[in-house]
């Protein structure tokens, strides 16, 4: 596809391929749907290898193309992550089935009954960086919530999508639904993206899944309605009563276990009548993982290696070796602070008080708010939606991880036997 118009008539011919399939896919019954996730898990499984090999060419060409480590990081996969993404999927198979489900049934005076019935989105455009586990996750997603929808990954990870998308048909033609309801765009223009936002024709939804500048990007250009988070500035607090193993286990695990991800912690928070005691302890563990700690003037005074912070680094998401820190007067100050600089992701407080534990939960406006757990359980596999089509840090329609419930929305029914309106 050497022109924009080749590209414009590609996508457009996706979009109504997409349309189609949706309206089968709205249809299809719950054993087919899970015979379908099923098929591809068992067809991922089997072709491990392949895949592996293909995501090696991609990752080949990434570090050719000097893509950054936490960019690599997300784009390489193991045999791992294969076996993490064929259980998401029978995980999802072994979900409820929300499509058609009826429910806030109500008499009025006329004798009618009103209720609501789950129904599809319809199609789902998808777009994303480096991540080929997406793919998987999102076509499954799609799948059981009885969706069609547009995938278009990164360009960093063409061949292993394109392998992934394969088996995505073989198991949805195994299954007798139609293939075009996961479509996995196969030109790396960037044009295609272009089209795909503003085909309000054809898609209902579009969700973006990467780095910021490609969210703003979609955020501005799309015609139609978007579901994202921007970035995840996620913050630990740990309180004036918490309990320091906890607190060196939760801090480590939330910002050492993978520094590349989006609910992975970037600013420490700790009560200044605790600092003394527990900062240092939390700076060491800190420093063993190589991680550069950028702090407030009593951070700094606390920890020898600590670099004095601005007010930029309390706002950034860093997705790197850096944890901004901040002591703070008490709860008031911690809550206070995360709801200025913090991007609505997550945030977690450590503390064996419960009253201070429930004022967390309730005053920080976040999409995901925890008590004594590490931020990097803000995931849809780990909360148990099988996976997740992304994060979505909006007030509206979705919140937190999208699992099948968000892909879908609710219209009214009317039951009756002859009523007519006066």
């Amino acid at each position: 596809m050497d022109t924009q118009l080749d590209i414009k008539n590609y996508m457009q011919t996706v979009g109504i391929n997409a349309r189609a399939a949706s309206r089968q896919m709205a249809a299809a019954d719950t054993n087919t749907k899970n015979l379908a996730l099923n098929f591809i898990a068992t067809a991922i499984l089997r072709e491990k290898t392949a895949l592996l090999a293909a995501n090696q060419l991609d990752c080949d060409a990434a570090k050719a193309n000097g893509l950054g480590d936490a960019m690599l990081d997300r784009l390489t996969l193991s045999e791992k992550s294969i076996q993490q993404m064929a259980e998401g999927l029978r995980q999802i198979a072994a979900l409820p089935d929300l499509i058609g489900e009826m429910s806030n049934f109500k008499y009025r005076p006329s004798g009618i009954q009103i209720g609501q019935m789950r129904v599809p989105l319809g199609v789902i455009g998808i777009i994303y960086e480096a991540r080929p586990n997406v793919t998987a996750d999102a076509a499954g997603l799609c799948i059981k919530s009885g969706n069609a929808c547009i995938l278009r990954g990164g360009s960093e990870a063409i061949y292993c999508n394109q392998a992934l998308a394969k088996l995505v048909h073989e198991g949805l033609q195994k299954a007798g639904l139609p293939i075009n309801a996961v479509q996995v765009i196969e030109t790396t223009d960037r044009a295609a993206v272009g089209e795909l936002i503003t085909m309000k024709d054809y898609v209902d939804v579009v969700v973006p899944r990467g780095g910021k500048g490609l969210i703003e990007r979609i955020s501005n250009d799309a015609r139609i309605p978007v579901i994202k988070h921007l970035d995840g500035n996620c913050h630990v607090y740990i309180d004036d009563e918490a309990d320091i193993d906890k607190a060196l286990a939760i801090v480590e695990n939330s910002k050492t276990q993978r520094l590349g991800t989006c609910n992975t912690a970037e600013s420490l928070l700790i009560a200044r009548s605790v600092a003394k005691s527990m900062l240092p302890k939390l700076a060491a563990m800190l420093t063993q993982h190589n991680i550069e700690i950028r702090g407030c003037a009593e951070t700094c005074a606390l920890v020898n290696n600590a670099i004095a912070a601005t007010e930029e680094d309390f706002y950034t998401e860093y997705l790197a070796a850096i944890i901004s820190c901040k002591v703070v007067a008490g709860l008031d100050e911690a809550i206070a602070h995360i709801n200025q600089y913090s991007s609505q992701h997550t945030e977690s407080i450590v503390t064996e008080n419960y009253t201070k534990a429930r004022r967390f939960l309730r005053e920080v406006d976040s999409s995901s708010v925890m008590v004594n757990a590490s931020t990097r359980f803000a995931d849809g596999f780990e909360y148990g939606l099988g996976a997740e089509i992304g994060i979505s840090t909006d007030k509206l329609h979705a919140r937190g991880p999208v699992g099948l419930e968000g892909l879908t929305s609710l219209k009214y029914i009317v039951l009756g036997d002859g009523q007519i309106r006066a």
